[in-house]
């Protein structure tokens, strides 16, 4: 009986992926806006939403940001944002969710990976999303240094489940594919 040895392909060099995908996902439960509540002011995707209701964070919970920075931070193998940004770390109170962003892009091209594409899917019951869609994708596309055609954003409702449904809390989703650059 011959007994076959396999070889993964992922050990061999020469066989190394040029491209990478990164899954972020983020949940934040929803207040009243102070003072009312503990709520902060909406921010997704690095853009002001008027709404009564906002993240319970200890930055400014920007749940599009954070996923978007977890799968840029996963698809090149980097320690994920609660590591590099705890938030037990007082530096990080009230931290715009961009710099998060900023510093995950940064590592990532310091690593020779650029952005392909970004797909995100933000989830609440209200606010309504499509009204700014647009500001958001260009939002995105500026913060992670490419075209807002590769980027795409969508807005979903929790159908009146669980928390999201009961306008609770917001979740987000995304998906990046990351490309080695070329030296």
């Amino acid at each position: 009986m011959a007994v076959l040895i396999h070889r993964p392909i992922y050990n061999d060099p020469s066989m190394s992926s040029s491209f990478r995908v990164g899954h972020g996902y983020d949940l934040h439960r929803l207040e009243s806006c102070a003072p009312q509540g503990a709520g902060r002011p909406l921010v997704l995707a690095g853009v002001a939403i008027e709404h009564d209701r906002g993240p319970v964070a200890h930055s400014d919970g920007d749940a599009v940001l954070h996923a978007v920075t977890d799968a840029i931070l996963g698809a090149t193998g980097a320690p994920d944002i609660g590591q590099l940004f705890p938030d037990d770390d007082a530096a990080n109170e009230g931290r715009a969710s961009g710099e998060f962003l900023a510093a995950a892009v940064a590592r990532a091209t310091d690593a020779g990976w650029r952005v392909v594409n970004l797909d995100v899917t933000a989830i609440c019951e209200s606010p309504r999303l499509a009204a700014h869609r647009q500001a958001m994708r260009d939002s995105l596309a500026t913060l992670v240094g490419c075209s807002a055609d590769v980027v795409n954003v969508k807005g979903k409702t929790g159908e009146g489940l669980d928390a999201v449904g009961r306008g609770e809390a917001i979740e987000a989703h995304a998906l990046v594919l990351m490309q080695r650059v070329e030296s």
